[in-house]
């Protein structure tokens, strides 16, 4: 038990599955999010597909965004995906890790990952930029909120919740520009997002390349329900469970992989409670 809580995946799963309420309740307002995903919603064709990573219960991001495009939602807690599914059923949501997920290249028009990537191994974060990168249409937008200063560290009872430790791992915001042009992402404006004594950094980048087409059927997608589910079926995805009722003790319920193939992965396993 306690070597599996060491592992800062295992933690993050964790306390997602025991703060998700405290953290986001289901009618929760756009907030903060609304500026930013109008920003996307100018820029990108309707119907056009959309991944967001760091999903959590789909409020606000997919379910705004489901309105118009094309959503698929990648979250590590099945609790937070579980709910996803409720509230946002116009949307898909796969219980996944979003370092090792895979999409086709050029696949994508726009990807959201807000207040995620910060839970991820700083180690593990320049390559998931990188694969932002390939997904992404030249020209596709990423959407991401970053570390403003460098800090890793744990918060135990996090929100107030008994044992929903949470972890976080923050580059500087020097480092993370330098990942970003690395990676082929050009930073076409960022704002600093203050929060308690420190802040994050929220930033808008492109691809490099052409501009995001008016054309929602380019590079092979087809708007609406049939590109969602087209770009289910193309990602390979290591794991994806689903929890029959939030909150609950039961077993997890296996799916099948989008390529039919068995999931045998425990990336997605409900930490013990």
């Amino acid at each position: 038990m306690l070597k599996s809580l060491d592992d800062p995946k295992s933690i993050v799963r964790r306390g997602y599955d025991l703060v998700s309420a405290a953290y986001r309740a289901d009618d929760a307002d756009d907030g903060v999010y609304a500026e930013w995903l109008h920003a996307l919603e100018k820029q990108v064709a309707p119907g056009s597909p959309v991944l967001d990573l760091g999903c959590g219960c789909g409020v606000p991001v997919a379910r705004r965004l489901a309105q118009r495009f094309a959503v698929t939602g990648i979250d590590l807690s099945p609790v937070q995906i579980a709910r996803a599914r409720k509230l946002v059923p116009a949307a898909i949501f796969l219980c996944a890790d979003m370092s090792t997920v895979q999409f086709p290249d050029e696949s994508l028009a726009a990807i959201t990952c807000l207040f995620a990537l910060i839970h991820l191994p700083l180690e593990e974060q320049p390559a998931l930029l990188r694969n932002v990168r390939r997904w992404l249409r030249p020209g596709g937008l990423l959407l991401a909120t970053l570390g403003h200063r460098a800090w890793t560290g744990l918060e135990k009872d996090w929100l107030g919740v008994k044992g929903g430790d949470m972890w976080w791992s923050h580059a500087d915001i020097a480092t993370y520009r330098r990942w970003l042009a690395d990676a082929g992402l050009r930073v076409e404006g960022e704002t600093f997002v203050p929060e308690g004594t420190g802040g994050h950094t929220f930033v808008l980048a492109t691809r490099q390349g052409s501009v995001v087409t008016a054309v929602a059927a380019r590079n092979g997608a087809q708007p609406g329900q049939s590109a969602r589910r087209a770009l289910q079926a193309s990602a390979r995805v290591p794991s994806l469970r689903q929890v029959s009722t939030i909150g609950s003790r039961r077993a997890l319920r296996s799916e099948e992989a989008p390529n039919g193939a068995a999931l045998r992965s425990r990336s997605c396993a409900r930490a013990p409670l």
